[in-house]
């Protein structure tokens, strides 16, 4: 099947270059480049797990979770409601 496809300049002389070296027709290089390049497309990304490690915040000096709102109270103010 005949595809005109616009070709960057250094995709089109790497093409040249390495149908040249492997004495092969240009046409055969690139069809091979695509499907090579399409095996990568084409397979999912690896993807490493989400992680995140816990990290002991603790409270300031003079605070206490017992109490909520006088924690509130201390940390916004008075008039936090």
């Amino acid at each position: 099947m005949r595809t005109t496809l616009p070709l960057d300049d250094d995709v089109l002389e790497r093409a040249r270059s390495a149908a040249k070296t492997r004495r092969l027709p240009f046409r055969r290089v690139v069809n091979e480049a695509l499907r090579a390049g399409l095996e990568v497309v084409e397979r999912p990304a690896a993807s490493r797990p989400y992680r995140t490690r816990a990290r002991k915040l603790g409270l300031k000096p003079g605070r206490n979770l017992d109490n909520v709102r006088d924690l509130l109270a201390q940390v916004e103010g008075e008039d936090y409601r």
